[in-house]
């Protein structure tokens, strides 16, 4: 709709009661409502997950719970070893444990033959002497097996008189094999058991005499009391 037109020295007319403003013309009817303040709070998007309960629950039904099965009394067996009850006693020190005597040691892998003849004297309660067992072992030595068999014939005799176990081979294997380890073990043997093979026959004698007479001195003197 036109506006009405205003003549040269006419005052404006008032606002015309039929005119619509642009403005006014493109607002919606009814007029849209305003967003409530303050604005609602929407929910997280993806919506948060719950936490898994731990340890998760198993598929599978609980196993089936049965007492305790009685456990069973086991059969006596024999070991196999009661049949060898008397085998003898183990040695003192083993066939390499040379280096608990290393003067023994030194000795026997120099001159072997005088440790042979310190054991041979000890063990044939003087009557083969230091010397005479020395020399014998000597004269034999460049026949191998002459020289073991007499060597693992006094260590035989060593083992009946203490009851020893015949390990870790036989007497003359290790003779044969391993002749100054196995004279150095026999030497240890007998120095263990109280008698030092290198003071010879008389001289342990002599030792255990003086052992004899010392105790035996403060008995008497008790008795004169």
């Amino acid at each position: 709709m036109a506006r009405p037109q205003v003549s040269d020295g006419e005052p404006a007319a008032g606002p015309d009661p039929g005119y619509v403003s642009q403005s006014a013309a493109e607002a919606p009817y009814p007029p849209a409502q305003q967003a409530p303040y303050p604005p609602a709070q929407q929910e997280p998007y993806p919506p948060a997950q719950q936490a898994a309960p731990y340890p998760p629950p198993s598929p599978y039904p609980p196993p089936a719970q049965f007492p305790p099965a009685e456990p069973q009394p086991k059969e006596y067996q024999p070991s196999p070893f009661v049949q060898h009850a008397n085998i003898g006693v183990p040695w003192s020190t083993g066939l390499f444990d040379c280096h608990l005597d290393q003067t023994n040691a030194t000795m026997t892998a120099f001159f072997p033959c005088v440790t042979f003849g310190q054991i041979a004297e000890i063990l044939d309660n003087g009557q083969t002497t230091c010397t005479m067992g020395s020399l014998m072992y000597l004269v034999m030595a460049p026949a191998l097996c002459t020289c073991s068999i007499l060597a693992s014939s006094y260590r035989t005799k060593l083992r009946q008189q203490y009851n020893l176990v015949q390990a870790p081979a036989e007497d003359w294997v290790l003779h044969l094999f391993c002749p100054c380890c196995s004279l150095c073990q026999e030497f240890r043997e007998l120095k263990n058991r109280g008698i030092d093979p290198a003071q010879g026959y008389l001289g342990n004698l002599a030792q255990q005499q003086a052992a004899g007479n010392t105790m035996a001195a403060p008995q008497a003197q008790f008795m004169n009391q």
